[in-house]
């Protein structure tokens, strides 16, 4: 807390003005446009490696960016996730969903070690809210990567997207770059889009392609993101040399 007082006290000399300004400007007509999911890691700072400021978007934030599938709960409405669903692409009209995974990602890191069975027990996760959270809403994407574990990381593997009748195929890491946890935040991080296309009350939405689903992926250690790219079946690095084709994709499949 001593550390938090202080950046306080720095941001009321430093900042506080130029914020309220900015809060001024959106107050009675803000235009968030995207509804950002991500991890609730640290180290993750979605507006700062976004660029984005007050206003932009509406940030979400769990362990492991995960958006549960409705068939885990009877009620769909009972949860952070959907709800936050709601306000931002129903009650605020947003267009686009972006989910963010991450590498070192310490729920993804967990959730693979729950491939042990005797680790994943009922008694283990009475005694764990994160493993008892993993094994409910990311056994749908620790069973995808135990498929492509089995078949070869050299073979896709087949995602729902936003209708049931429109598929994404992608490969996961196909130059071997990154550690196998990390293949796991990669699909983990596809798998919620076919999860968020499952809600009913996005349905009309995502057929008349008035909503679209994104995946990005953030390297921690080297500060390079990535794109799911459709068009390429892989997460592609955001840079110089790919921003023109990425953006010519994006306009193309999204605007």
């Amino acid at each position: 807390m001593d550390r938090i007082i202080k950046g306080i006290m720095r941001y009321r000399r430093l900042h506080r003005d130029g914020m309220v300004k900015q809060f001024e400007n959106v107050r009675d007509h803000p235009e968030p446009k995207a509804v950002f999911f991500t991890c609730m890691d640290s180290r993750m700072i979605p507006t700062r490696f976004t660029e984005t400021n007050v206003g932009d978007m509406f940030v979400v934030r769990n362990a492991g960016n995960i958006i549960p599938h409705p068939q885990h709960f009877v009620d769909e409405l009972t949860m952070c996730e959907p709800a936050a669903l709601e306000l931002g692409c129903v009650v605020n009209d947003i267009r686009h969903i972006i989910v963010c995974g991450h590498s070192d990602c310490k729920a993804m890191n967990l959730l693979y070690a729950l491939r042990d069975e005797e680790f994943a027990s009922k008694v283990n996760r009475r005694i764990s809210p994160l493993r008892a959270w993993l094994c409910a809403h990311a056994s749908s994407s620790l069973a995808k990567f135990q498929q492509l574990e089995i078949t070869g990381f050299d073979q896709p593997i087949l995602f729902q997207a936003e209708t049931p009748l429109r598929k994404f195929v992608a490969y996961i890491d196909p130059e071997n770059k990154f550690a196998i946890e990390d293949k796991l935040s990669q699909v983990n991080t596809l798998q919620q889009l076919q999860n968020i296309a499952s809600y009913g009350f996005l349905k009309k939405r995502l057929e008349r392609h008035n909503l679209h689903i994104h995946a990005l992926w953030f390297d921690i250690y080297t500060g390079d993101i990535y794109y799911f790219s459709r068009a390429n079946k892989r997460f592609v690095e955001i840079n110089e040399s790919t921003e023109t084709h990425l953006l010519t994709e994006v306009r193309k499949y999204y605007s």
